[in-house]
C-alpha cells in the first residue's frame, strides 16, 4: 500500500485490510510515520513521538476491533504507563504515569497502534492550541490559522492524513470545536458512558467526556464501540445500548424535527458564514425529510457562560495546586493558567456551588426543548478559526496582569470581589468565538459537529447538534446520513492529496 492509498482509508477499512492480510501493521505505521515526517514541520500536531512504544505492541499479536491501525492520543486525561501526561505544560513534564486510562487501555485492546500524544494548550484550557511549551499548532487548511482547541493536536494530525481518526475528550467543546476548524467529524458522548478512571472520578464534574475526532462517522461509532464503557468505583455510569453502535449507525434515522438557531447564546456577534453554515444544513435536512424550523431552548446564555467559568476557574486552581504539590513552582504555568488559578482560589465554595446548581437547570430547560424537538442545530463556532493571536491579550493588557500577579495583587483584589463586575465581560471575552458548545458538557446530553461547510476563503466551519441524554445512535444516524447526502471524506487540504 502506498500513502495514496492509505489515505483513502477510514480506520474501519484499513483495519479490514490487515484482518484479510492484505498489508501488515508494521506497514500501516511506516506510512503514518512517513505522512507525519511531511506533516509535523506543516501542523506541529504530536508533542511527543512513542514510535518505541508503538514497535514494541507490533512484537506481539494484535487483536481487536481495529488491529493494525495507527492511532493518536491526547497529551491530557489519556495517561499512558510509563510516560509523562503533561498536558501541554512544562509544570507537568515529570507527571508519570502508574498505569494507563480506561481508554488508552480500550484503545490498545482494540489493536490501535499508538505512536504518539498530540498537542494541545496548557491544561487544555483554550478553544486554540498554543502551549508555550510545545509550540502552537497550525490548521492544515491554512497554517496562519489555529485548528481549534483544546484537541487541535489531534484534529491537525487527522486533516493532514497521518492517521484517520485520533483521540480527544471535550470539556467544553474540545471535540467539537478543532473538528470544525478542521474538516473533521467529533462527537462529544453523553456524561457517564466513558469512564474517565481510574486515576479520576469524573474530569470537571463530569462535563468532560472521552472520544476521536475522524474522517468517517463508522469510524467514530467504532471508536464508541471500543471505549464506552466502566471502571470498578465510578461515581455514576450511563448504560450503553444493547447493539453497537457501529451495527446501529448505518439506518436510516426517521423523520426527525430538528429545530435550529444560529443567534449567539451569549448574545454576541456570530460570523455571516456560521450562518450561512447553519441555513445550508436547514436545507440539506429539508430536503432528507426532516422537519426543521426556527427554535432555541429557553436557557439564559450569560448565566451558563458564568456557570461554566467559575467551574472553569475552579478546576484550572485545583491542577495548579495539585503540580505543585508535586513539585512544579508556580512560574511553570504560563500567565492565563496562574491568572485564571488565582481567580478560582477567590471563588468560595458556596458561590461555586451555586454555579454547579445552575446545571440542573440548564438541563431541565434543554429537555423540555427536546421533548418538541429531536435535536437543536447550531453553528459549532461563531467564527470561522481565527488567526494564531486573535482574540488574545494586547502585550499591555499581558504586562499589567503579570506584575498583578508577581505582586500578589491580583489575589488580593479577587479576593475581595474586586473583579465581580468583570465576570460578564471575560465570559463574553473568552467566549465569543465559541458560545454554544458548552451547553451540552454542563447538561452532559451528547453532540456533534458535522463539516458541512467551507468558507469563501476554504475554511472548514463544522455545524452542531445537540442529542437527548444518551442518544449517541440517531446523532450517528443522522451523521452518517448527512455524510452519504454531502459526502466530506475526501475533502482534505491539497498538499495532503499531492503528497
Amino acid at each position: 500500500m502506498n500513502f495514496s492509498e492509505y489515505v483513502k482509508q477510514d480506520a474501519v477499512s484499513l483495519a479490514d485490510r490487515v484482518w484479510r492480510r492484505e498489508v501488515t501493521a508494521d506497514e500501516l505505521l511506516a506510512l503514518a510515520l512517513r505522512q507525519n515526517e511531511t506533516a509535523q514541520p506543516k501542523t506541529n500536531a504530536i508533542c511527543r513521538m512513542m514510535e518505541t512504544e508503538a514497535r514494541a505492541q507490533l512484537q506481539k499479536p494484535l487483536t481487536g476491533a481495529l488491529a493494525g491501525v495507527p492511532f493518536l492520543i491526547k497529551d491530557i486525561a489519556q495517561d499512558y504507563a510509563g510516560l509523562p501526561t503533561a498536558a501541554g505544560s512544562r509544570a507537568l513534564q515529570k507527571n508519570v504515569a502508574a498505569e494507563h486510562s480506561h481508554v488508552v487501555r480500550a484503545y490498545l485492546e482494540a489493536g490501535l497502534v499508538i505512536f504518539g500524544k498530540t498537542n494541545l494548550p496548557e491544561l487544555g484550557l483554550k478553544g486554540v492550541s498554543d502551549s508555550q511549551t510545545n509550540g502552537r499548532v497550525c490548521n492544515p487548511w491554512n497554517a496562519a490559522h489555529t485548528p481549534g482547541g483544546s484537541s487541535g493536536g489531534a484534529a491537525a494530525a487527522v486533516a493532514s492524513g497521518v492517521v484517520p481518526m485520533a483521540a480527544a475528550n471535550d470539556g467544553g467543546g474540545s471535540i467539537r470545536i478543532p473538528a470544525a476548524c478542521c474538516g473533521l467529524f467529533g462527537l462529544k458522548p453523553s456524561r457517564g458512558l466513558i469512564s474517565a478512571g481510574p486515576g479520576c472520578g469524573e474530569y470537571w464534574f463530569g462535563a468532560s467526556a472521552e472520544g476521536v475526532i475522524s474522517r468517517s462517522v463508522r469510524d467514530t461509532a467504532a471508536a464508541l464501540d471500543v471505549i464506552a464503557g466502566g471502571e470498578p468505583g465510578e461515581p455514576f455510569f450511563a448504560a450503553r445500548p444493547s447493539e453497537a453502535y457501529a451495527k446501529s449507525m448505518p439506518r436510516d434515522p426517521g423523520r426527525l424535527r430538528i429545530g435550529f438557531s444560529a443567534a449567539s447564546p451569549i448574545g454576541t456577534d456570530v460570523h455571516p458564514e456560521a450562518k450561512a453554515a447553519v441555513e445550508r444544513a436547514a436545507a440539506l435536512l429539508r430536503g432528507l425529510g426532516h422537519e426543521v424550523e426556527e427554535a432555541s431552548p429557553e436557557i439564559d446564555g450569560a448565566a451558563l457562560a458564568k456557570a461554566f467559568l467559575h467551574v472553569y476557574f475552579g478546576q484550572v486552581a485545583a491542577m495548579v495546586a495539585q503540580a505543585r504539590a508535586a513539585g512544579a513552582g508556580r512560574e511553570d504555568f504560563e500567565l492565563l493558567s496562574r491568572v485564571l488559578a488565582t481567580l478560582g482560589d477567590a471563588v468560595s465554595a458556596g458561590v461555586l456551588t451555586t454555579h454547579l446548581l445552575k446545571w440542573n437547570e440548564f438541563a431541565r430547560a434543554l429537555a423540555r426543548f427536546h421533548q418538541r424537538y429531536d435535536m437543536l442545530l447550531t453553528p459549532t463556532l461563531a467564527h470561522p478559526p481565527v488567526r494564531h493571536g486573535q482574540g488574545d491579550p494586547s502585550a499591555v493588557e499581558q504586562s499589567l496582569l503579570g506584575l498583578l500577579d508577581r505582586t500578589g495583587l491580583l489575589g488580593f483584589m479577587a479576593r475581595q470581589g474586586w473583579f465581580d463586575s468583570t465576570i460578564d465581560k471575560i465570559a463574553l471575552d473568552s467566549l465569543q468565538y465559541v458560545p454554544f458548545t458548552q451547553l451540552a458538557n454542563l447538561t452532559g446530553v451528547p453532540a456533534m459537529s458535522v463539516p458541512l461547510h467551507w468558507t469563501a476563503d476554504g475554511l472548514p466551519l463544522g455545524v452542531q447538534f445537540v442529542g437527548h441524554m444518551g442518544d449517541e445512535v440517531r446523532l450517528l444516524q443522522l451523521a452518517r446520513q448527512l455524510e452519504t447526502a454531502q459526502p466530506w471524506f475526501d475533502r482534505l487540504p491539497a498538499w495532503v492529496t499531492q503528497a
